[in-house]
């Protein structure tokens, strides 16, 4: 972040000096952000916002004390240097806007869709070339959006941004801050249906990101979505399509699985030669997002064979997405337990049924949550499917998911090939008792779950998030 003095930050989001802050030296400056008062670096500002359970305004005292230099707060805190607003997410917000705006040169990459935006950010980051800024993790909400602009310097040549919604205006609100230069929507599916009426409304939700842009930006769309296809008509820009078919700018060929599920094939680039990519990540699915990040490179004005060769050395950098790893005893084990909807359930699936292991294959499975009306037929039809691919073993996991083993046993799974478990200890004792050298497992289900506490388990790991 490029150093502020704190009456510039007063005045990008109209906010007054208390006296504490009127009182502060001018060689004082703000030199980054920070929402969480355990995260606070010297230099810092606070930002303290009130919560349904937390308010940040208590911590206050102690992001002084850790080294914040001033506190962005909704009241004056006696002592303690503030910038004071009516609402501090919002002057968050503001503050991001007006840095990006008056701060920033760098191409502004803004990513959504309701799977894989991570891991697209993640291999957008890694493509390119020259200095990147990207989110942290799934740093996707209207805190982690702004926290992310300014992490970026004047001298940063790419922000890379990923853009998650709750609901209808979210992500305007995020793509009016952070006005991307570059807007990639990679699907629309049934994660957060809960939250809006229909999938109809998610594909307004996400649309959001391409209603904005200049026309002198670019929308790259997943042209095998017919909910993202029909975003053409919703933007200025000029669009650049991906997908499987050749007819798309850009496209891959050939797509071939080794023996654990990643990817090969030779990525097109209308009126290029084609050029071979080798991905790490594990599932098929992970193609659409290599092409989307490919889209974005060549945009960028890289060469296709320099983008290929990048993309075959990234490496998935956000924990518990498609993780594999093995254990001491010879025991595949796939961490996809960070969240899960539909869509990424069944690629999930596919991924594990596409591996070539000497042994059976687990699927251990939790609940998807924020599915609204469509759980229970969502649940049902994973549990079918299971079948379907022929998984050795479904072990279902919670109350919710009783109709996803229901629904394996009426297609037709016999024996203990599907099993419901009340909670994650029994899930533990079950796969202690029954995994042999040579199985496979998945661990899926919504972050909330916990699940990946099955995988820490297994690999005899900590649990704890990166």
């Amino acid at each position: 972040m490029k150093p502020l003095a704190v009456s510039t930050v007063a005045q990008a989001v109209h906010g007054r000096l208390n006296a504490a802050a009127e009182a502060l030296s001018p060689e004082s400056v703000v030199t980054g952000v920070q929402v969480d008062s355990r995260r606070i670096a010297a230099g810092d500002l606070f930002v303290a916002t009130e919560g349904e359970r937390v308010d940040g305004h208590d911590y206050a005292k102690a992001a002084l004390e850790a080294g914040a230099l001033a506190v962005l707060a909704q009241r004056d805190i006696a002592g303690i240097p503030c910038v004071l607003v009516p609402d501090s997410l919002a002057a968050l917000g503001s503050l991001a806007s007006w840095y990006r705006r008056d701060v920033l040169t760098a191409t502004i990459i803004g990513v959504t869709g309701s799977s894989g935006k991570t891991t697209t950010k993640d291999l957008i980051a890694q493509t390119l070339e020259g200095r990147v800024v990207a989110a942290h993790g799934s740093f996707n909400t209207e805190f982690g959006v702004p926290l992310t602009v300014l992490q970026a310097n004047p001298d940063t040549e790419y922000l890379v941004l990923e853009m998650g919604m709750r609901g209808l205006g979210h992500i305007r609100y995020l793509a009016d801050l952070a006005d991307p230069d570059i807007a990639v929507v990679l699907n629309v599916g049934t994660a957060h249906a809960g939250m809006l009426d229909d999938v109809s409304d998610i594909a307004r939700a996400k649309g959001e990101l391409v209603e904005g842009l200049r026309s002198d930006s670019v929308a790259i769309l997943n042209a095998d979505d017919p909910q993202v296809a029909a975003m053409v008509e919703r933007t200025a820009a000029r669009v650049l399509w991906f997908g499987e078919g050749p007819t798309n700018d850009v496209c891959a060929l050939g797509v071939q699985l080794d023996s654990l599920g990643r990817a090969a094939f030779d990525l097109a680039v209308r009126g290029h030669e084609p050029h071979p990519v080798q991905l790490s990540m594990h599932g098929e699915h992970f193609v659409a997002s290599a092409l989307a990040a490919a889209a974005v490179a060549f945009e960028c004005g890289m060469p296709v064979a320099r983008i290929a060769e990048r993309m075959s050395t990234a490496e998935s950098r956000s924990p518990w997405r498609m993780e594999v790893r093995q254990t001491d005893t010879g025991v595949t084990v796939i961490n996809d337990a960070y969240n899960a909807n539909p869509e990424s359930m069944r690629a999930a699936l596919k991924t594990l049924r596409s591996m070539d292991v000497p042994g059976r294959t687990w699927a251990v499975l939790g609940e998807m949550r924020e599915l609204g009306e469509l759980a229970v037929a969502e649940h049902d039809a994973i549990g079918r499917l299971a079948v379907r691919l022929d998984i050795s073993r479904l072990v279902c996991i919670g109350p919710a998911t009783k109709v996803m083993h229901l629904a394996a046993s009426n297609e037709g799974s016999w024996g203990e090939e599907s099993i419901w478990v009340p909670d994650v200890d029994a899930a533990i004792e079950l796969l202690d008792e029954q995994l042999q050298p040579g199985d496979a497992v998945l661990v899926k289900a919504s972050r909330a779950v916990g699940l990946e506490a099955v995988a820490a388990h297994l690999l005899h790991e900590s649990e704890a998030l990166a």
